[in-house]
């Protein structure tokens, strides 16, 4: 293989087994996005296996996936926009959610369509204005009042703004705007069997927030939800699952001044070694990282030099590297370069960088 993805679950099991041993809630694994890029199928059975009870995803195809995989624990699909097939959701015992009076009128027509009660889950917006019911929950309340013996109402639950800044104010605004709706749902006489609000953040830092269920996502992964504001995986107790090896397509030797892939941007400090990394911004490395990422070739690291290529990269193993052509190098790894560190090399988070490495990389599971 010219490049592959190697994904520890017995880390991912660990690191859910180490937030389980913190709370009395259950654990909802968020296998989204292919699981932030580990494997949607192979994660979510590890998952459930170490002991979460539910798992959550955006999209409705998401969920459909795991129910074919055999997969039958309970399964939220929370992004799921008007006109999506909810008759297959309600047969299949997928969990949907509400954050609209239009949405909870198409589900709960589909479930008459199909003669099922839909399992539901109400989205309330609690002041991140993103998802959620927010201007019209007077109104949305009343029309759920009046429909409360067509749908099964499974959850309540609301997403955290910044839980990833431990101590900041607006967290227990939203903390007490989620009480205020949940009184006044339970005063129209639609009680939820399970509420939910902590994401992986809340559930490290932030006890008052773990309610019925935690979301855990990024944790799950062994990734910090932000290493400036909770410091890294290390501090955290966690332990990354995800892995990335590339081959040396070729090595060569340049002198000091030459320059180096596209735009001549990269050029050459001293006379050295470089290697070409068959793995470029295709297979997910951002084209915008800088020297701060790199690889790792026996131990050593090797920095970027010159832009990311579609297909390769160039780094800069040093005049005295023994490295040759066919040889792996760690792209991502525990002794190398972290998922933090290619995030700061490109501007973004490490979140973006395990779930853009692409399909085409083979995932092993170890």
């Amino acid at each position: 293989m010219r490049a592959y993805v190697e994904v520890d679950l017995g880390a991912i099991a660990a690191n859910i087994r180490a937030v389980k041993a913190r709370t009395d809630s259950e654990i909802l694994a968020v296998v989204k996005a292919d699981a932030y890029g580990h494997g949607l199928i192979p994660v979510a059975k590890a998952a459930l296996n170490a002991g979460a009870s539910w798992l959550g995803v955006a999209l409705l195809e998401e969920a459909i996936t795991l129910r074919e995989s055999g997969v039958t624990a309970p399964t939220i699909a929370w992004l799921t926009p008007l006109g999506e097939d909810f008759e297959t959701a309600i047969k299949s015992g997928i969990d949907l959610s509400a954050s609209s009076t239009s949405l909870l009128e198409a589900v709960l027509a589909a479930g008459k369509n199909v003669g099922t009660k839909p399992r539901l889950h109400i989205e309330v917006d609690t002041g991140m204005h993103r998802g959620g019911v927010l201007e019209e929950w007077s109104d949305f309340v009343e029309y759920a009042s009046l429909h409360k013996e067509e749908f099964e109402l499974i959850g309540y639950w609301s997403h955290f703004a910044r839980a990833d800044e431990p101590g900041e104010s607006y967290n227990q605004l939203q903390l007490d705007e989620f009480s205020r709706k949940l009184d006044s749902l339970i005063a129209a006489g639609l009680s939820p069997q399970i509420i939910h609000f902590a994401n992986s953040a809340a559930a490290l830092t932030l006890p008052a927030a773990h309610r019925s269920m935690i979301r855990l996502g990024i944790a799950m992964y062994g990734l910090s939800p932000d290493i400036t504001t909770m410091g890294s995986s290390l501090d955290l107790g966690l332990q990354p699952a995800m892995s990335v090896y590339a081959k040396l397509h070729l090595v060569k030797s340049v002198k000091k001044g030459d320059p180096i892939g596209y735009g001549g941007v990269g050029v050459a400090a001293a006379d050295t070694t470089l290697g070409i990394v068959v793995m470029g911004y295709s297979d997910g490395l951002p084209r915008s990282s800088t020297p701060l990422a790199g690889v790792t070739h026996d131990g050593v690291r090797a920095p970027l030099i010159g832009r990311v290529s579609m297909d390769q990269c160039v780094v800069d193993l040093g005049a005295q590297s023994v490295a040759r052509a066919g040889d792996y190098v760690s792209v991502i790894s525990p002794a190398g370069y972290s998922a933090d560190e290619w995030a700061q090399a490109a501007n973004t988070i490490n979140y973006e960088i395990v779930t853009r490495i692409a399909t085409r990389v083979p995932r092993i599971y170890t």
